[in-house]
């Protein structure tokens, strides 16, 4: 890897294609669709290998990132979150020309304005309710608002009541596997108690549409939910890996030592510029007795002991990120290797399209 220049984003293809066949194969063996969610990678070309593994299609967190994956050739799309304002709805409404589109709703004066855009230029465009089902983030509150809000939709020209989805995110890293199970359930059955109340006034429910990595092995084998909005299982980032290791480290920043001022010291070229730390500063993971000890916008610092001391400037290393998602909307490629050699430069084009 030393012809790739610094900070870069590198991917182990090879992992990468292994974790999307895993979650696959488990989809398949419980009768449980993939979806998974493209806010991680971004890219339309790993959307394309998770499809052809056999997902059925991909969730985007906004507009924007649907655009860029409608170009890339993704045919099949939800949004699993709230899109609001004439300006974005009317782009939402203009993929449905060239898309399957799907898009959750939580307000009635929201899914009004869905349905005078839709109907308005003779398009039709999913819509699911998304409930709350612990996270205390969007989503009706179970009960009857979920199913009066299901019953505006029904009756919204422009529009198809699809479903509905709970993001169970408040549980997917809680590191006690008992308590993550537990919190899990609880959220499932919040969300399958309001698909009961919908269903007994009237109205099928297909689509009951959860999970995050960190529960898929809980949210995916539970009756009655037909699919799995995973995202960060592709790739893995350190937050992930404390949480388990069902899905392998495929990313990495790579990064180039710049100075050794003393020799327990050594700075990278890699500051928050290029790597998010919301979550943490990044895990060294090529060079035992190197600890990454602070981070600037340009630089970062690693404290070197034994043979970590051998480190010279110009040397390069691989960080793993705490999180990836946010990471990744840092940069516009990814540099693909297999073998450790380069194989392809990935264009990262849903990064920053967060309108």
């Amino acid at each position: 890897m030393n012809e790739i220049d610094t900070p870069a984003i590198v991917v182990d293809l090879d992992v990468a294609e292994a974790n999307i066949a895993r979650l696959q194969a488990f989809g398949d063996a419980n009768g449980t669709s993939i979806r998974p969610h493209s806010k991680t990678h971004k890219s339309p070309v790993f959307a394309r290998k998770q499809i052809e593994a056999g997902a059925i299609g991909i969730c985007c967190a906004k507009v924007g990132e649907a655009e860029a994956m409608v170009a890339g050739g993704v045919k099949n799309i939800l949004i699993p979150n709230q899109v609001v304002g004439s300006t974005k709805i009317t782009r939402l409404v203009a993929l449905a020309s060239e898309a399957n589109i799907v898009v959750a709703a939580d307000d009635p004066d929201n899914v009004e304005q869905l349905s005078a855009a839709a109907s308005g230029v003779g398009k039709e465009i999913g819509v699911i309710v998304e409930v709350n089902v612990g996270m205390n983030r969007c989503g009706t509150e179970p009960g009857e608002d979920t199913t009066a809000l299901a019953r505006v939709i029904t009756d919204s020209p422009g529009l198809r009541f699809d479903g509905v989805m709970g993001y169970e995110g408040h549980t997917v890293a809680v590191r006690d596997e008992s308590e993550r199970r537990a919190n899990a359930e609880l959220a499932m059955n919040t969300l399958l108690s309001a698909v009961d109340s919908i269903e007994a006034a009237g109205m099928p429910v297909n689509v009951i549409s959860a999970s995050g990595t960190g529960t898929y092995n809980i949210t995916g084998t539970m009756d009655r939910i037909t699919d799995l909005q995973c995202g960060s299982y592709i790739f893995m980032d350190g937050d992930y890996l404390e949480v388990f290791q069902d899905f392998k480290p495929a990313l990495t920043v790579l990064a180039t030592v710049i100075s050794r001022p003393t020799s327990d010291r050594a700075v990278l070229d890699t500051g928050m510029k290029a790597m998010s730390i919301d979550r943490g500063l990044p895990i060294v993971v090529d060079v035992p007795g190197a600890q990454y000890t602070s981070i600037s916008e340009e630089h970062g610092v690693m404290v070197v002991e034994g043979d970590a001391q051998r480190l010279k400037v110009g040397d390069k290393i691989q960080l793993r990120p705490m999180h990836g998602d946010t990471t990744i909307n840092l940069h516009s490629h990814y540099f693909g290797v297999r073998n450790g050699k380069m194989d392809s430069v990935i264009e990262i084009a849903g990064r920053g399209r967060f309108r």
